[in-house]
């Protein structure tokens, strides 16, 4: 069963890491970053979720009985605890120019979750997946849920921090708050059902509700940020290369000299959202300014690399 529980920890996760880093379409995350994130959730944010949990937990069992105090740690202790113990990376990381907006948020918030999952589900599967009748309905809840609802949880907190880290610091704590106790509320109704198996189908409808609302999230981020994209690019570089640069169409060979398609794309892109966030943000501005002055001659540069080539033809 031992190896049966690593091929059904490991490669569920994966897969969902995979799609997750390769849904930004716009400003592709470094794989190294993401690894750290989930990295951070598979065992830092475990080890903080341990700690805190029994240090949470023994003033309940000086009040209540056993059975009461371990529901109470299943349905109250686990969420709070283990919410702020995966988020805590990102009251570091958020300060990275990396996450620069909602999608940035929401990948590396879902990775960190994705790397609690991944361990909670090895230990689970090792303690009471004993033989191949207990191990597949455990499989297919904890693969199929749990994990992921640790992953959407998560993301929350990542989304709205990053949604207004250019923001106020008033409106930033608020979201940030905001975010935890949405996340909170997430963890704590999907343990209601391992609390109370009478909610077993309500929870169930409830997370496939959040997996829906999640992904509808995650097409309108990127919508988002395609109009930032136009809006921002619109006097800065021939308007003929913006559609393929808001469309699945941008890493199409033939719009762009292809030796130096994939730099206009990255450059182009970061441009657009260097200058929204000089727009919405007080801070770094003059950081921001000198980057966007840096941007625009390698973008132009690019253009006239393109030009001559196209005249070369």
């Amino acid at each position: 069963m031992l190896i049966l529980s690593i091929f059904g920890t490991i490669v569920p996760i994966a897969i969902y890491l995979f799609f997750l880093w390769k849904f930004d379409k716009n400003e592709p995350e470094p794989i190294k970053f993401v690894l750290y994130h989930f990295l951070y959730g598979a065992t830092a944010a475990i080890v903080l979720g341990i700690i805190g949990s029994k240090i949470f937990s023994f003033p309940l069992t000086l009040i209540f009985s056993e059975e009461a105090n371990t529901i109470l740690k299943i349905i109250l202790v686990a969420p709070i605890i283990e919410e702020i113990a995966k988020a805590s990376l990102l009251f570091k990381t958020i300060n990275n120019k990396r996450i620069d907006n909602l999608t940035d948020g929401l990948i590396y918030g879902g990775a960190i979750g994705l790397g609690f999952g991944i361990t909670e589900n090895f230990l689970y599967f090792i303690l009471f997946g004993n033989s191949l009748e207990t191990f597949i309905p455990l499989f297919i809840i904890r693969s199929s849920f749990s994990a992921v609802m640790h992953s959407l949880s998560t993301a929350t907190v990542g989304g709205l921090m990053s949604l207004t880290k250019y923001s106020s610091q008033n409106k930033y704590t608020i979201s940030t708050v905001v975010g935890l106790l949405v996340a909170m509320l997430i963890h704590f109704a999907w343990n209601l059902r391992v609390g109370f198996y009478q909610t077993f189908y309500f929870v169930i409808l409830f997370m496939l509700f959040v997996i829906l609302l999640f992904i509808l999230t995650y097409y309108l981020s990127i919508r988002f940020e395609n109009k930032i994209i136009q809006k921002e690019l619109l006097n800065e570089i021939p308007n003929v290369f913006i559609p393929y640069l808001t469309s699945v169409l941008k890493y199409r060979k033939g719009w762009f000299l292809l030796h130096y398609q994939n730099t206009f794309i990255r450059k182009t892109t970061l441009l657009a959202f260097r200058k929204h966030q000089v727009e919405i943000s007080g801070k770094n501005k003059e950081l921001y300014i000198n980057e966007i002055q840096v941007l625009r001659k390698d973008i132009s540069e690019l253009i006239e690399l393109n030009s001559n080539s196209n005249l070369d033809k």
